[in-house]
């Protein structure tokens, strides 16, 4: 009698376990048809932003694919007109801080680091001794000379480093393409753009020239210090006139020696010749006359 009691409540106990297995596969299968055929509202939500962002990616690889081509069509058109103004290529948006080469890391060889090294620190090297002959220079300057400040001004507004030419040194000249000593940092600029006088001062000397330096303003700062204008296109000026700093004197211009628009800028002290782009930091930060500086040394063609 037990036994068949205990047979009997095994078999009603396999049964509710098979009842529940049967009841939880049911249960899985039904879900899986309801979520494979029917969706929640959010579901559908999410279904939707999903295609949507799956739209708007295609969309902006295609942009992103166009827009390359176009950058890179823009710098080879850049490194033409650079090649062909300065003998360099177009400079990159930063250009002391520009790691492209890294990029390309996997494919160079040591000999391509050995010499890109070489030639940057040779460049930097350079522009670190001039900084520091110029700093010394005016600091020795100011300290013999506390009533008269040198030119510490752009005579250009709005200017940025990419805007840099060549500075003082020897340079291929445009049309001649011969080294030739440049005494002033070319400054580009478009045609008819305004030109400032870079500190107080009276204005020495106005000539007026088609060719050469074209028409040329020189404005005395006392204590030897001038600052001379040249390829200016109109002279708003005349031989001595007091100007202030930021005073109007002309616009650029082009002259028959001039390879293209730009001012002619030149700073000399007592007759010497003086590296203008080290009399800016009173208008640039210190990253952009870094930038400058670099641009200036790199340049191995000038425009006049």
């Amino acid at each position: 009698m037990k036994k068949n009691k205990k047979k009997r409540f095994g078999r009603l106990l396999w049964k509710l376990i098979g009842y529940g297995i049967a009841t939880v596969s049911l249960s899985i299968v039904f879900y899986g048809l309801t979520a494979l055929f029917f969706s929640t509202p959010e579901e559908k939500r999410l279904l939707r932003e999903n295609r949507m962002y799956r739209d708007m990616y295609r969309d902006l690889q295609e942009k992103e694919q166009l827009l390359g081509d176009v950058v890179e069509g823009l710098q080879e058109k850049d490194n033409e007109i650079y090649r062909g103004l300065f003998y360099t290529e177009a400079p990159a948006p930063e250009p002391l801080t520009a790691a492209d080469v890294i990029a390309d890391s996997d494919t160079l060889s040591d000999n391509f680091y050995l010499s890109y090294s070489a030639s940057k620190s040779e460049t930097a090297m350079k522009m670190a001794s001039r900084v520091e002959d110029n700093f010394r220079e005016i600091f020795e300057t100011l300290s013999r000379r506390r009533d008269t400040i040198p030119p510490l001004t752009l005579p250009i507004g709005d200017m940025s480093y990419i805007r840099t030419g060549a500075s003082v040194g020897m340079k291929v000249h445009p049309f001649m393409k011969v080294e030739m000593q440049h005494n002033g940092i070319d400054l580009i600029a478009r045609q008819g753009e305004p030109v400032y006088a870079a500190a107080p001062g009276t204005v020495v000397s106005v000539e007026k020239s088609t060719g050469g330096l074209g028409n040329v303003v020189e404005i005395s700062h006392g204590n030897g210090f001038i600052s001379r204008y040249a390829c200016l296109s109109d002279v708003s000026v005349s031989r001595g006139s007091r100007v202030a700093v930021g005073k109007k004197i002309g616009t650029v211009g082009i002259s028959r020696g001039s390879f293209a628009p730009h001012l002619h800028y030149e700073v000399l002290s007592g007759g010497r010749v003086l590296d203008p782009v080290h009399y800016f930091f009173a208008s640039v930060s210190p990253a952009e006359y870094a930038n400058m500086l670099f641009m200036s040394v790199s340049t191995g063609q000038s425009m006049d």
